[in-house]
């Protein structure tokens, strides 16, 4: 059903995927019944897209068992779970629990985790919308305070605070407005831009994403920071590309870093791995495409770029040769091959990962490739280790999906229907 109604709207199974957030490979083994849809937002989407009836497109499912009938639409204001102690790599407990966690993924029995608070983008929302962001009470407005206020911003991104950064971030961007010259304010606004761009990306909000990108670029062009006007394009880009438009998004991406290579303003190292995170971001797209070619070529030219640049790893992006790899591990995900993805994961050391943020969003994309591969057991340990992680990163949307089609595995996964809802899916 799902193939005819594609073709009858003279659709290729890349145009599809972008519609509904897939790869072109999901939807190509979905129509020749290699994986069943298990997911009823994912048929909700299917459903819209295509123009098929939900309860005719449930009709045509093998079995009502494989739909989580329990599963419901993600509401349009996102909300995010609770907090993340302190982010330091280095603390030997930390340590010790992640390199549990990974175990656990890959070897180990099941384990439990622990519940979220929520909170949600309204404060960013009225900010974009209405320009309503008072300065913080005692707010130090000079470049050195509005410099801590970028970097605490930064801070609540790496260890995925997203609660704490949604509530916070408005208040600083209109510090950061409030400063002069008008040109160390534009930077600093753009950096922020930057940061809530990322953080919509996180909470699946994909119209505050283009509105931020696009401020966030326009700031940075009045400050005339090349690396900040370099993170702008790749939260543009990021925007095209969550809007379907996958091609123009891989352009930008590309050309962004040709741009960045070619400015001789910025120090080497620090260009060179800013470069490294718009190519990554770039391959990413063109494997969502399908375009099996463009994405590895993509993907190499950025680990060779991340290499050259790894002494300074660029404080706006995180970007690195670790960053290069998580992004390697999403091309090999979206082009369908989740044994190569797996294999390069057992190679990633987590504890290596410098952020909570990376630690989560690793543990998530290993989940993804479990799932695609059809191992429920080992996906839900994934996103459990995830969870444990940096506990924010379930409450996305990949997670609702996948914790949707585990429920009906709940004789044989203890605790996934308590963590279904703590995903943030409502259970009955």
């Amino acid at each position: 059903m799902i193939a005819k109604s594609r073709r009858r709207k003279g659709w290729p199974q890349r145009d599809l995927a972008a519609l509904i957030d897939k790869s072109e490979s999901w939807v190509s083994q979905v129509e020749r019944d290699v994986i069943p849809v298990n997911s009823l937002e994912t048929l909700r989407r299917l459903s819209e897209v295509l123009g098929i009836a939900l309860p005719e497109l449930l009709a045509a499912a093998p079995s009502p068992g494989q739909v989580p009938t329990s599963a419901s639409r993600r509401p349009a204001s996102t909300r995010v779970g609770g907090n993340l102690g302190p982010e330091e790599g280095d603390d030997p407990v930390r340590r010790r629990e992640l390199l549990a966690a990974a175990a656990v993924v890959f070897t180990s029995p099941l384990t439990s985790a622990t519940p979220a608070q929520a909170s949600t983008l309204a404060p960013l929302e009225d900010l974009l919308l209405y320009g309503t962001a008072p300065v913080p009470e005692n707010s130090d407005v000079s470049p050195a305070g509005v410099t801590a206020a970028v970097k605490a911003a930064r801070q609540h991104f790496r260890a995925a605070r997203y609660d704490t950064l949604a509530r916070t971030l408005p208040g600083q961007i209109a510090r950061a407005q409030a400063l002069k010259p008008a040109e160390v304010s534009a930077t600093a606004v753009a950096d922020l831009y930057n940061i809530a761009a990322r953080l919509c990306i996180k909470l699946g909000e994909d119209g505050l994403v283009a509105i931020t990108a696009d401020r966030a670029l326009n700031s940075a062009r009045i400050g005339g920071d090349a690396l900040t006007i370099a993170e702008a394009h790749r939260m543009v880009s990021s925007a095209w590309r969550r809007q379907g438009h996958l091609a123009r998004a891989t352009d930008i991406a590309v050309r962004a870093a040709q741009d960045l290579r070619a400015d001789g303003k910025a120090a080497e190292p620090t260009r060179l791995s800013a470069g490294s995170s718009l190519l990554a971001t770039a391959a990413y797209t063109a494997a969502k495409m399908g375009d099996r070619q463009t994405a590895h070529a993509l993907i190499g030219e950025a680990a060779q770029t991340a290499k050259a640049g790894q002494a300074t790893a660029d404080a706006r992006t995180d970007a690195g040769l670790q960053q290069v790899l998580l992004h390697q591990l999403s091309v090999h995900y979206l082009l369908g091959d989740a044994g190569q993805a797996i294999d390069l994961a057992k190679t990633i050391d987590p504890t290596a990962l410098p952020t909570a943020e990376r630690q989560g969003r690793f543990f998530i994309d290993v989940a993804r490739c479990f799932d695609q591969w059809g191992k429920p057991e080992q996906c839900y340990r994934a996103l459990l280790a995830a969870e444990h992680a940096a506990p924010q990163e379930i409450r996305r949307g990949a997670v609702k999906d996948m914790a949707g089609g585990l429920l009906r595995h709940d004789r044989s996964l203890p605790g996934v229907r308590a963590f279904a809802g703590r995903a943030g899916m409502t259970i009955n």
